[in-house]
């Protein structure tokens, strides 16, 4: 007897995009506050400008941002935004170390990251990291509800 499959909406290259974008403007602007406010922001990576994202202190900051947050709860601020995530090959949490693997790519090697994936694995919606680390980006339930589609919550005024 075999259980019925888990369907799991892979995200848009769209959703993707736009969840980037706002984490990589995120950790830009914090970045840039607290260099600025530390005095020594230019004199560790340069200007922050939008053709070295992916260099010094910002490729670093956006690796931690990354791999903290996606391998704590599988989002980062523009994922939940977006209302997609990062889970392994089945639809499951990943773990602090694949994360480390999955992010390493987008915070440092974008272009080739993404070049190689639309090139090589373009059906199934992957960039190389991802390849690499086994993992998926995947529509959360939570974008058509607001709640998760297996939980039922039980207010105070109903027991």
């Amino acid at each position: 007897m075999t259980a019925n499959p888990r369907t799991l909406h892979i995200a848009a290259w769209d959703d993707r995009f736009l969840a980037w974008l706002l984490d990589i403007l995120l950790v830009g602007i914090a970045l840039s506050a607290l260099g600025e406010a530390a005095g020594v922001f230019s004199l560790l990576t340069g200007s922050l400008s939008a053709t070295t994202p992916f260099t010094g202190l910002n490729g670093l900051g956006l690796f931690v941002y990354w791999t903290v947050l996606e391998g704590r709860q599988g989002q980062s601020a523009g994922k939940m935004v977006m209302n997609i995530a990062v889970t392994d090959e089945r639809g499951d949490a990943i773990d602090y170390g694949t994360a480390a693997i999955e992010s390493f790519g987008k915070a440092f090697l974008l272009p080739i990251d993404i070049l190689v994936g639309w090139l090589a694995y373009e059906k199934e919606g992957l960039r190389l990291f991802n390849k690499l680390s086994s993992t998926i980006v995947i529509e959360t339930d939570e974008a058509e509800t607001g709640k998760p589609s297996d939980v039922e919550y039980v207010y105070p005024d109903e027991r």
